[in-house]
C-alpha cells in the first residue's frame, strides 16, 4: 500500500468454516438488539428515519387540516426506502407516492431528475420502459438527513447525559465520511438467468444470501447462490473447472487454495476481464489483496479477510488478575488457572478434529513458533509467500520448531473441553459463546455467535489479540477468508457482466452493508475505519491495528498448489498424536514423509 493510501486512511479514522452441506440456509445466529448506535434495519438508521418521518406527517395531517403535503419530501422518502428494500419504483407508483394531483406530481418529479436526484433505467431492450431510481446524490443527502434527524430528535426529545451527547455531537462530524449505502448500476446486468454464485456456508457469505432480494435491485438481475462447506466448496469448484462451461460466474476461493487454481488454470487473471484500478487495491488490508495473487498477478477480489485470532474473556482476565497473554507459555498458564470442569468451565477450545479442521491450526501454530510449513525466504516482519510458482519447496515439519509446536497443542489438551478431538470451526466458538470455555482460537467472522447476543457471556467481554508467539516467533494473525473469482470456463459473452457484479458484491458500501446486517469481517480499510462499522463492535479496530502492525500474514498457510493435500496430512497425522496413538516426533517424522511425497506429484 502506498504511503498517500495510508495516510488518507489514517485520517478518516472479510474463513475457513465447516457448516453442514446446505443450499441457500441461514445461519441461526441471534438478532441483534437495536440500540443508539445499532439500528437494526442494516440501513444505518436510514429506513427507522423514513418510517418516523412519515408517521409524524399523518400525525400532522390529521391535527391540521390545513397541512399540504410535501411531494419531494414523498418522492424522495419513497425511493430511498424502495432502494434499501431492494424493490423496483416505477414512475407510475412514484407519482402515486407523492400525495399530491398527478399534474403537479409528474412536474415535481422533472424537478427532481433535473436537479440529479433520481436516475432512470431501462427495463427492457427498446428502452420504452424503465425503472426509477435514487441517484447516489440523493442517498448521500438522504445519510446527511437522516444523521441530523436522529441527532435534533436527541437534543431535543431525550434526556441524554451530558457525555452521551459530547460524544455524539464529537464524533457527528465523522458521520460525514461514512460509507454511503450502495447505489443501483446504471444498467441492469445482461445475464441470462441471473449471476450463479457458488460460496462457503459462513455468515457472512449467508448474509449476502439475506440481502439478495436488495443486490438482485441494484444489479438489476437475479442472483442464485449455493453454499457448501469447506471440504465439498473445493470439491465442487475443483469438478466445475472440468466442465464444459462452467455453472457459475463468480466462485469463492479460500485464500489457501489461490496458487492450485490459479496454476491448473481453473480462474481467470481478473486484469484480463476488468480494469484493477475500479477496485481500489490500495484500499484492501494488504495481506489479503496479496494472498488473492499468484505470479504476480490477481485472480480474485477479497470478500472477506478474516484473520484468526485469539479470544479471551476479558472480564475472568481481569478476576484472576491476569494479563492478556502475549505467548504461549502465557495462554498455558492462563488456561491452567482458568480451567474449572467441576464448574462446568474449561481453559481453552481450539481446531482439533481430524483432517481440514487440525491440519489449519497446526500450520497457524507452526507460524506462532515462527517457523512456515514449507521453506519460504525469510523477509522483512515475516516470510515471502508473494513468490510461489516455483517447484521446489521442501516441507519444514521435522523440525525443532514444528515439534514445539506439536508440544504447545499436546500441553492444551490438559485444559480443553472433553469433545476436543472432535471441535472444528463453530464447534470450539459455540462453547465459547456460552461461557462453558474461558479462551478460544477463532476467525472474526464467527464473532457474530457471541457479539450479536446480548445473553452471551462473552458478549461485549471478549479481548482480541493476535495468535500469541512461541519461542523463536511474533505475534501474527493468520489471514483466513475468500476471494471472489470468475472461472476460467465461463463463456466470454457472460464475463463481462460477471466482472460488473464482482465490483458491485465487494464495493465498500456493499462490506459495509454486510457488517451491519451480521457480519465480522472488513476486507477494506476504508470499512473497518468507519465510524458507523467500528461502533458495531471492537473487532474493527482491532484487525485494523494488526494490520498496520504487520501482524496480519497469510504465509502461515502458503497458498502453493499441493496446500490441501499437505493440510490433510498434518490433519491426521497430528491428530493420532493427540489421541496418544504416536509420539510427537514419530508424528512429525510421518507428516514429513508424506509431505515430501505429496509435493514431487506436481499438480496437472
Amino acid at each position: 500500500m502506498s504511503n498517500s493510501n495510508r495516510s488518507r486512511i489514517r485520517a478518516s479514522r472479510n474463513a475457513d468454516v465447516t457448516t453442514p452441506d446446505a443450499k441457500n440456509v441461514q445461519i441461526g445466529l441471534p438478532e441483534r438488539t437495536p440500540g443508539l448506535h445499532q439500528p437494526d434495519d442494516g440501513s444505518g438508521g436510514a429506513l427507522s428515519v423514513i418510517a418516523f418521518m412519515d408517521a409524524f406527517a399523518t400525525e400532522v395531517g390529521e391535527t391540521l387540516d390545513l397541512s399540504t403535503p410535501n411531494p419531494y419530501l414523498a418522492m424522495a422518502s419513497h425511493l430511498v426506502r424502495n432502494h434499501l428494500e431492494g424493490k423496483t419504483v416505477t414512475p407510475s407508483s412514484l407519482v402515486a407516492a407523492s400525495g399530491v394531483p398527478y399534474a403537479t406530481a409528474v412536474r415535481r418529479l422533472a424537478d427532481m431528475t433535473e436537479a440529479g436526484l433520481i436516475e432512470q433505467r431501462p427495463r427492457t431492450a427498446s428502452g420504452k420502459t424503465f425503472s426509477l431510481h435514487a441517484s447516489a446524490k440523493l442517498l448521500d443527502s438522504w445519510s446527511h438527513l437522516s444523521t441530523r434527524i436522529q441527532r435534533l430528535a436527541r437534543q431535543h426529545l431525550v434526556a441524554a447525559p451530558l457525555a452521551e451527547r459530547d460524544y455524539y455531537f464529537g464524533g457527528s462530524y465523522s458521520e460525514g465520511r461514512s460509507i454511503k449505502p450502495p447505489v443501483v448500476l446504471p444498467e441492469p446486468l445482461s445475464l441470462p438467468g441471473g449471476v450463479r454464485v457458488l460460496v462457503h456456508g459462513d455468515p457472512t457469505f449467508m448474509v449476502m444470501e439475506t440481502l439478495k432480494r436488495q443486490f438482485e435491485h441494484i444489479i438489476g438481475t437475479g442472483i442464485s447462490q449455493r453454499a457448501f462447506s469447506i471440504d465439498r466448496l473445493h470439491e465442487e469448484a475443483l469438478r466445475n473447472g472440468h466442465r464444459k462451461a462452467s455453472h457459475y460466474d463468480i466462485i469463492a476461493i479460500d485464500l489457501p487454495w489461490i496458487g492450485e487454481f490459479a496454476k491448473k488454470g481453473l480462474i481467470l487473471p481478473l486484469d484480463e476481464v476488468m480494469d484493477i484500478a475500479r477496485l481500489d487495491p490500495g484500499d484492501f488490508h494488504t495481506a489479503g489483496w496479496r494472498a488473492a495473487h499468484w505470479a504476480g498477478r490477481p485472480y480474485g477480489v477479497p470478500s472477506q479477510t478474516t484473520p484468526e485470532l485469539f479470544f479471551y474473556r476479558k472480564d475472568l482476565f481481569a478476576a484472576e488478575g491476569l494479563e492478556p497473554p502475549k505467548t504461549t507459555g502465557a495462554v498455558l498458564e492462563a488456561a491452567r488457572r482458568l480451567h474449572a470442569p467441576a464448574h462446568g468451565r474449561y481453559g481453552i477450545a481450539w481446531n482439533a478434529a481430524r483432517g481440514t479442521a487440525l491440519g489449519h491450526t497446526f500450520m497457524m501454530t507452526c507460524a506462532d513458533f515462527g517457523q512456515p510449513v514449507v521453506d519460504l525466504d525469510p523477509i522483512a516482519g515475516g516470510f515471502d509467500a508473494d513468490h510461489l510458482d516455483r517447484d521446489d519447496f521442501v516441507p519444514q515439519f521435522d523440525t525443532p520448531a514444528a515439534e514445539a509446536a506439536a508440544e504447545y497443542l499436546l500441553e492444551l489438551m490438559n485444559y480443553s473441553p472433553p469433545d476436543i478431538l472432535s471441535m472444528s470451526w463453530y464447534e470450539r466458538v459455540r462453547p465459547y459463546a456460552a461461557g462453558r470455555v474461558a479462551m478460544a482460537y477463532g476467525y472474526t467472522l464467527l464473532a457474530p455467535y457471541f457479539e450479536l447476543d446480548p445473553g452471551s457471556p462473552a458478549h461485549d467481554t471478549t479481548g482480541y489479540l493476535p495468535h500469541p508467539a512461541g519461542p523463536g516467533g511474533a505475534p501474527v494473525a493468520p489471514v483466513g477468508g475468500y476471494v471472489m473469482a470468475i472461472p476460467a470456463n465461463l463463456p466470454p459473452e457472460r464475463r463481462a457482466a460477471a466482472a460488473e457484479a464482482l465490483i458491485a458484491f465487494t464495493s465498500p458500501a456493499a462490506q459495509k452493508l454486510y457488517i451491519q446486517n451480521g457480519s465480522r469481517t472488513a476486507p477494506r480499510y476504508s470499512v473497518g475505519a468507519d465510524p458507523e462499522v467500528q461502533r458495531l463492535s471492537p473487532i474493527f479496530e482491532a484487525v485494523d491495528g494488526m494490520s498496520w502492525r504487520d501482524e496480519l500474514q497469510f504465509w502461515p498457510r502458503p497458498p502453493v498448489p499441493r496446500i490441501c493435500d499437505l493440510i490433510e496430512i498434518c490433519g491426521q497425522e497430528l491428530h493420532d498424536m493427540l489421541r496418544g496413538v504416536t509420539t510427537p516426533r514419530a508424528a512429525l517424522a510421518r507428516t514429513q514423509s508424506r509431505a515430501e511425497d505429496a509435493l514431487r506429484h506436481r499438480p496437472s
